[in-house]
């Protein structure tokens, strides 16, 4: 391996960030901002110990590694290292991603959980398909009355929602 060509991929930076409600996780849309304009000198996290400090081209090339709505708040990865990409969200990721989901059932909106059929929550778990593709089986329970919790291996666009929808939810 070229020398320069290790070099250049140590200079990549990967970015945790915790993404606020009304910012898209990729390209701008609609109007709304992408999440990536959040990175700044100023949000910082103080105690991060890396020598490594921001600058402006840090910010060509990077992508999210990973999908969260506008509606959604949580952990984004955005990273310049296509390796890491395909590590957390690429087709043979083995990378669990959990989301925590409140939920309605048509009028129901408080303890859910009790007026859920158990039917349902199965095939949350296994049985749902988008377009056109079988899901693969996540991990679906009740983290309280209204919230759903998820563990899944793959991330198809809106994929939370779509599923939740097809159970009526």
């Amino acid at each position: 391996v070229d020398r320069r060509a290790d070099a250049a991929q140590g200079e990549r930076v990967t970015i945790l960030l915790h993404k606020p409600m009304g910012y898209v996780s990729g390209q701008a849309e609609d109007g709304h901002q992408p999440a990536v304009v959040l990175v700044n000198t100023h949000s910082r996290w103080r105690e991060d110990r890396s020598r490594t400090r921001f600058a402006p081209q840090q910010l060509r090339g990077l992508a999210p590694a990973g999908r969260l709505d506008i509606d959604s708040v949580g952990l984004l990865v955005l990273t310049q290292d296509g390796r890491i990409a395909r590590h957390l969200i690429g087709q043979d990721s083995e990378i669990e991603k959990e989301y925590l989901v409140r939920v309605a059932y048509g009028e129901v909106a408080q303890n859910v959980q009790a007026a859920f059929p158990a039917a349902q929550l199965a095939r949350l778990r296994h049985g749902l398909a988008l377009d056109g593709q079988a899901l693969k089986p996540a991990q679906v329970e009740w983290q309280n009355a209204e919230q759903l919790r998820f563990v899944l291996r793959e991330g198809k666009k809106r994929q939370i929602r779509r599923m939740c929808e097809l159970v009526g939810l």
